[in-house]
Formats: C-alpha cells, structure tokens, sequence
C-alpha cells in the first residue's frame, strides 16, 4: 500500500486510468526467490467487463522478473506523475517548510503469462500503434520482415496483469489555504522547467 492523507486521495476510477494511459512508463514491482525487483516498461491499459481492467505488457527473456510473473504472484505497478519542488517562500502563510507536489498511481493486480504467440504480436501491435499514432509516417509491426519479427517475439515474454485495486495519490497542495494553492500553482506554472508547469496544471484542474 501506499501512504495517502485523505486530503491527497483521489479514488474516481476514470481519473486513475486516464492517468495511467497519459502516464503508461511504469515501474512494475513484484517479488520471488531472489527477493525484490523492478522493471521501468510500457504498460497498456485495457478495460474488462465486470472488473476493473488489465495492464498488458512485456519483458526481455533474459529478465529475471519475467519468471516471477510467471506463477500468478501479486505486483505492483506505479505510474509516475509530474513533479516538483515547493518553496515555503511561496506561501503567504507562515512558518512553513519546503515539500514535494507529485501524482502518482499504483496499481495492484495478478500476473498471467501472454504464452499465446498470436497474443503477443497483438500486444506488439497495439504497443507501437498507440505510441506511433503522432508520426506522420508510423512505424508499424506487419511492415517488418517476418523472419526479424519471429526473431524478436523469442526474445520476450508477455504478461497480463489483472488489476484488484488503484490507488492515487495526488499531492497537489489541497492541505494549505486557497491563496497559498494559487501563489503555489502561479510559482510552478512561471517556472522555466516543464514539469512544474506541468504540476500547476494539474494543481489548477
């Protein structure tokens, strides 16, 4: 679990997954023999009825977390946010200390193995055809050489992960005053690095 103060609790599932599809890079947690481990992978989101969806995704073969995914254990999957420092100089009220304003969701759920190969060029297919849809000129899946294709799919191991329960976190300044949240948001959304812009955003939505 994750610690939440229920001021920075964000439960509606719409907002947890539209979060997860604008921020698919995941850190993907789980547990096996050799204790802790993690992979940073693109994570797919896609709806299932009478549940709360699955995330579907891939590893290298010679990862050995893919062996862990393979016996149904519970894993973690969390999706980064924008983030930035807060100044207490930004406050109108005061004392105050510096902190952190981010948004994150973790997602929990059970693995199973993608064994199926024509389930695996699939979730290569949907991969590259969402994160190609901005190229003018997409790169797609069917226009490689079959044998290179082949070749690639023995090189990785897919996986579902049935999702039990979303967590989100959106630690956005809700603890503090309406003017200290603006003269907050107004700082980042002034600030030269994208991300914080990217934070007061989220702040002023």
């Amino acid at each position: 679990m994750v610690y939440i103060p229920k001021h920075f609790a964000v439960a509606d599932q719409e907002t947890l997954i539209a979060f997860m599809r604008r921020y698919s890079f995941a850190t993907l947690v789980s547990t096996g023999a050799a204790g802790l481990i993690a992979s940073h992978v693109p994570l797919l989101y896609e709806p299932a009825a009478g549940g709360a969806g699955r995330l579907l995704g891939h590893l290298a073969r010679a990862n050995p977390q893919l062996a862990d995914l393979a016996d149904g254990r519970e894993v973690m999957a969390i999706f980064h946010g924008p983030h930035a420092y807060v100044s207490p100089t930004w406050y109108a009220t005061h004392p105050a200390v510096p902190t952190w304003n981010y948004a994150v969701v973790h997602a929990y759920g059970t693995v199973e193995a993608m064994t199926d190969a024509a389930a695996l060029r699939d979730l290569l297919t949907k991969l590259s055809d969402t994160y190609e849809a901005g190229n003018a000129a997409p790169w797609r899946l069917a226009d490689q050489p079959g044998r290179y294709i082949e070749g690639m799919l023995r090189g990785i191991g897919g996986f579902a992960v049935a999702i039990t329960r979303l967590e989100g976190k959106f630690k956005l300044n809700q603890n503090r005053d309406a003017v200290d949240r603006e003269r907050v948001a107004a700082a980042l959304e002034a600030s030269g690095d994208p991300e914080a812009r990217n934070v007061a955003t989220l702040m002023k939505r």
